[in-house]
């Protein structure tokens, strides 16, 4: 059996049906030849029993040859009969089905079918009369005619007569089956810098960590991640592409990713003498004498001085004993540093701490702990870098054996640079 095919486009009304034949002589087993006529002088052929179009019409006849037996008409699928009219009438299905189309795309009814079209999409049916001027121009498909309206899921085949044009939407282009078909921007034209996922009629581009798109949704620019933070490097950020650095400075290095650790430089290299030690500090070292003592002090232990004369020493202690400490800049206060105690212990002696020197600024303040030892307490922040050189003075003294001496610790307080 022949399929018709449309000569050129035509109106929706109803064909008027015309055989070669009575219906009174026909059969079940005649064929028929039909002609289905449009106005306007359009006009279809075919030679069968079937018609396979979308506005063909079956012909159920009665085997009887009485010219009065009723006549059943049967339309394709797409089409009903309209009584009142005696002929088919196509069906609405974007009205009749409930979801009609899926996954967004709109539904736009045709002759015996309908057709799921993305929301950009025009169709331009031109019966020879003036075409719209008020779509903007877009570029316009010839789509061969030929083959009747189907509709399958998200993509939609529109067949017309040759001057009938397939008008796809941005993102979609039509195929060889003339159906409106999504583009893959991402293998074609790769229009992102760096990732491209393709979408359904368009694509969306992504950046690699460290980037975040530009304002023309295809390029991308580095974050600047030093500036969401002034904590997320301990010492200084250094932005790079595509992500950042934590840099420490001197006398430091990085622990981790963003923790500055200081460097101790007496256990690596240092460039002290062999008569002077080597302290290390928060962010350096500094190089002491071996033997503080001076005149008339003589050196009896590690960093521990004597004076040998009373006479020559008269008014200074008798014993001065030299501590070095590091604390980092910018300490919080109320801070416990540094512990002076007795190292000898005599039954009724009483001892006396005091604050010689080194403290013009009243940072710090003893605490007395008990009889043989005290607390010094730092009372104000200290910005380094800097070196605080406080004399403490522990006097002892028992009033039944009259008996009176003291010492002196000198300690040396190396304050670091950097508060870590």
């Amino acid at each position: 059996m022949d399929f018709a095919r449309l000569t050129s486009g035509g109106s929706r009304n109803p064909a008027h049906v015309l055989t070669s034949r009575p219906l009174a002589m026909l059969n079940r087993h005649t064929p028929v030849l039909l002609k289905l006529q449009w106005n306007k002088s359009h006009r279809v052929t075919m030679l069968g029993i079937c018609l396979c179009l979308s506005v063909a019409v079956h012909f159920a006849v009665s085997q009887e040859t009485e010219a009065q037996d009723p006549v059943i008409y049967t339309c394709t699928e797409g089409y009903e009969f309209d009584h009142e009219k005696q002929s088919c009438k196509d069906v609405d299905e974007c009205k009749t089905l409930l979801e009609a189309c899926k996954g967004g795309m709109k539904c736009v009814n045709h002759f015996g079918g309908y057709l799921c079209l993305p929301h950009n999409a025009r169709i331009i049916i031109s019966n020879g009369e003036d075409e719209p001027t008020t779509p903007p121009p877009v570029e316009r498909v010839d789509v061969q005619p030929g083959l009747p309206p189907v509709s399958r899921g998200d993509y939609s085949r529109v067949i017309h007569s040759s001057t009938h044009t397939l008008q796809c939407g941005v993102g979609f282009m039509p195929d060889s089956q003339n159906y409106c078909r999504d583009v893959n921007e991402c293998l074609t034209a790769n229009p992102c810098q760096h990732q491209c996922y393709n979408l359904i009629g368009s694509f969306i581009c992504q950046c690699e960590v460290g980037y975040e798109l530009a304002s023309d949704s295809v390029s991308c620019q580095d974050i600047n991640e030093c500036e969401f933070s002034n904590y997320i490097c301990q010492f200084q950020c250094v932005n790079q592409p595509g992500g950042y650095q934590c840099v420490c400075p001197d006398g430091y290095q990085l622990q981790g990713t963003r923790m500055c650790q200081d460097i101790n430089e007496c256990e690596t290299a240092h460039n002290c003498r062999e008569d002077e030690m080597c302290w290390n500090y928060y962010g350096g070292f500094r190089c002491y004498p071996r033997n503080p003592c001076r005149e008339p002090y003589v050196k009896t232990g590690e960093g521990r001085c004597r004076c040998q004369s009373p006479n020559v020493c008269r008014g200074l202690p008798p014993v001065i004993v030299y501590k070095y400490m590091s604390i980092f800049s910018d300490r919080s206060v109320p801070a416990d540093i540094f512990q002076i105690q007795a190292t000898s212990v005599y039954p009724n002696m009483v001892n006396t701490f005091t604050i010689k020197s080194g403290n013009e600024g009243g940072e710090f303040y003893l605490r007395r702990s008990s009889n043989v030892s005290a607390m010094l307490v730092m009372t104000k922040p200290l910005s380094g870098p800097r070196e605080h050189v406080v004399d403490l003075e522990m006097v002892t003294q028992s009033n039944v054996l009259s008996y009176r001496s003291s010492s002196l610790l000198r300690l040396t307080i190396i304050v670091g640079p950097y508060p870590f």
